[in-house]
């Protein structure tokens, strides 16, 4: 099989769908690896890795998706790139369809078969290509906020934990997930005062046995949302319902309610945001204003250190990507249940109800296509 890996051009996107190692394992098993000329450089990889165990270096990339049977990316196609795509082709990449109605659209009217990293999932309901961004977003996240909470860009002027005889910053966060566990690690290990709030009460109940004294677990709803945020110095939404859009649950009118120069850092922003206020900002322009409150919701925050987010993804991905080559999409996607529910569209039909119902179009049961 060929699989292609054009260069990611979205904007201030450096990471790498294929590290050259993963192109090494991937061509002793039998298959052509085309990559796109400086596609990893942004990730520092040299295109005379690729080179070296048997990739092919290709100058532009059309001809990647003229000739890959298999596409592996990052991030979804951007509008430039859907002319490429052809009937039949395979992509491989997120995707977050649900946040995004023309982006779906077009790769409906594509014919391609699209396989989102963002919803396979292990019986264990844990998301595996999910995980790694999700710990590099967590983290990346407080020390995002932190900075934004510095007065020099409108912040409260609050250091996180504090000094003896001045009191750590409070930080909230929406969700004890994957995002909100790594986010409520890094700002403990700050010396702050952490509090997390889920609707889970065994995940709370996980949560209380490993997180360290300094972190509140409370169990989330209205009254305690507003609670927690009315004295917030900087709120991390980090809630995700995989493949679907993300739930509002603090609403434009709650910001009135919070501390003028407190910080918001929308992780969930890719799937349409967990704050009513939340629009997909960039690395270039992360932040903006609302009611005194600044939000940053950049929609690919790992793209900011792409060498240990390609790693942490790619370490991920690659045996998702060599079941693929080795056994074609349809038989891999037979033999694995958990890479099969990775599935959201495929011959203009969509087979993940989550992306279904964002858009009132009706979901296709996935093994209909797999014969």
């Amino acid at each position: 099989m060929k699989i292609g890996i054009p260069k990611e051009i979205k904007a201030n996107e450096s990471r790498v769908a294929l590290v050259p190692s993963g192109a090494e394992s991937l061509i002793a098993a039998g298959h052509s690896v085309l990559v796109e000329a400086g596609a990893g450089l942004g990730s520092g990889f040299r295109d005379e890795q690729y080179l070296a165990v048997g990739a092919c270096i290709v100058s532009d990339a059309h001809t990647i998706w003229a000739d890959a049977d298999l596409i592996v990316k990052v991030k979804e196609p951007i509008e430039s790139e859907w002319p490429h795509i052809k009937p039949g082709q395979t992509l491989f990449t997120y995707f977050h369809f649900s946040a995004n109605e023309k982006l779906t659209q077009a790769h409906l009217d594509s014919g391609a078969t699209c396989i989102a990293y963002e919803t396979i999932e292990l019986p264990s309901r844990e998301l595996p290509l999910l995980t790694p961004m999700s710990e590099v977003a967590g983290r990346m996240a407080v020390y995002e906020g932190a900075k934004y909470l510095e007065k020099s860009y409108g912040g409260r002027g609050v250091l996180l934990g504090g000094v003896p005889g001045v009191p750590p910053a409070h930080v909230v966060i929406l969700g004890g997930g994957v995002v909100g566990m790594n986010a409520a690690k890094m700002a403990a290990g700050l010396g702050a005062s952490v509090t997390i709030l889920d609707i889970s009460l065994e995940r709370l109940r996980y949560l209380s046995d490993v997180m360290p004294a300094n972190v509140q677990l409370i169990f989330s709803n209205r009254h305690n949302l507003l609670e927690q945020i009315a004295t917030a110095d900087l709120v991390i939404g980090g809630v995700l319902i995989t493949g679907a859009i993300a739930p509002k649950l603090i609403r434009y009118d709650d910001l009135k309610t919070m501390r003028q120069g407190s910080v918001i850092v929308d992780v969930a922003v890719d799937q349409g945001g967990c704050i009513e206020t939340s629009h997909p900002t960039t690395h270039e322009n992360p932040i903006y204003v609302v009611e005194g409150v600044i939000h940053y919701a950049v929609a690919n925050m790992p793209g900011a250190l792409p060498r240990t987010s390609t790693l942490a993804l790619t370490n991920a991905t690659l045996p998702y990507v060599l079941q693929l080559a080795n056994k074609g999409w349809k038989q891999a996607l037979k033999d694995n249940a958990a890479l099969r529910k990775g599935l959201n569209i495929v011959n203009g039909k969509i087979t993940h109800h989550a992306v279904a119902q964002a858009f009132g179009m009706l979901a296709h049961t996935p093994e209909n296509f797999l014969d």
